[in-house]
């Protein structure tokens, strides 16, 4: 992958409000034009809404010149319940007409890749994730689904594979107890925070793991050089502590000119082990404004503050 910035897909799943189809093709046709050709996708985006749609658009494209990730371990099913309701519990703004079901055994993952490929209306993905084994059963996670996953690879299933967790004491467990190409670690490698640096990085580098890092604005607190009061942080109402600390970072971007986004999108490729980081939007001005951030010149002498003002590691 030339472009390292890949497109995270659960926004065009309806991920805390709905979008229509156009504007979600327009988002996925923004960062094509601007040469992204990673597409990350999963079954709990949207329940299926974000692999039908991400599937639509790709199967337009060269099939070789792209690399398209799904995720395994939740299985969807139809909800005996339904009665004209929304996912919001979720928070997808889709029908509740599915529901997830943890499985993540052999026959449960070889059926969940059947449905995406369906979903998608391709012949094959290029990464399969384990998806948040840490929210359902990290043991039978990580017992049963890392060990189908290698199965698959060594079948010619799926060419490379990995986890993908918000946890990185789980990521480090999975890296340390199988054999993974990559690992997809949500908010936890960067600028605001690097709890991957203790563990999971080190261990990554000792099994020749790659890592892709997802949500670097940290759930929007990081995403403009203003960081607001009631911004998000972990999907929740950012704590006032975290806030400030975010506020600071933007306030030493400021004095070397650099736009705090700019600086959260570009901190996390500054290891060579990260292979990639992923940005979900259903915005096309905001996949333009992404790949502008990504090209931003930043000076060395940045990092060096940040690094003499206790606000990254040395």
């Amino acid at each position: 992958m030339t472009c390292p910035l890949g497109f995270g897909a659960a926004s065009i799943g309806n991920l805390y409000r709905a979008v229509s189809d156009e504007r979600a093709a327009a988002a996925l046709d923004a960062a094509w034009q601007g040469g992204i050709r990673y597409y990350d996708t999963a079954p709990h985006y949207g329940l299926g809404l974000s692999e039908r749609r991400l599937g639509a658009f790709l199967r337009q494209k060269p099939r070789d010149e792209f690399v398209i990730s799904t995720k395994v371990g939740r299985l969807l099913e139809p909800n005996p319940d339904f009665a004209g309701g929304r996912d919001l519990a979720h928070q997808f703004d889709v029908p509740d007409e599915l529901v997830r079901r943890f499985d993540p055994s052999e026959t449960g993952i070889r059926r969940s890749l059947e449905e995406s490929l369906r979903r998608l209306g391709l012949d094959s993905v290029d990464i399969l994730y384990l998806h948040d084994p840490d929210v359902y059963d990290v043991e039978r996670g990580l017992g049963e689904g890392l060990p189908a996953l290698v199965k698959l690879r060594e079948e010619g299933l799926v060419r490379q594979i990995g986890i993908g967790v918000n946890d990185a004491s789980v990521a480090t467990r999975a890296v340390r107890e199988s054999d993974l190409d990559l690992v997809m670690i949500a908010g936890r490698y960067t600028l605001l925070e690097q709890p991957a640096l203790d563990d999971l990085v080190p261990a990554c580098r000792e099994h020749g793991t790659r890592i892709v890092a997802a949500a670097v604005y940290n759930s929007g607190l990081l995403a403009t050089s203003t960081p607001a009061s009631d911004a998000t942080y972990n999907y929740e109402a950012a704590p006032a502590a975290t806030i400030e600390r975010a506020r600071e970072l933007a306030r030493v971007c400021a004095e070397f000119g650099v736009e705090l986004p700019a600086a959260a999108l570009q901190y996390p490729l500054r290891d060579p082990i990260v292979a990639s980081i992923v940005v979900g939007t259903a915005n096309p001005d905001a996949v333009r404004e992404n790949l502008a951030r990504l090209a931003a010149d930043i000076p060395e002498s940045l990092w060096s503050a940040l690094a003499e003002r206790a606000l990254i590691p040395a």
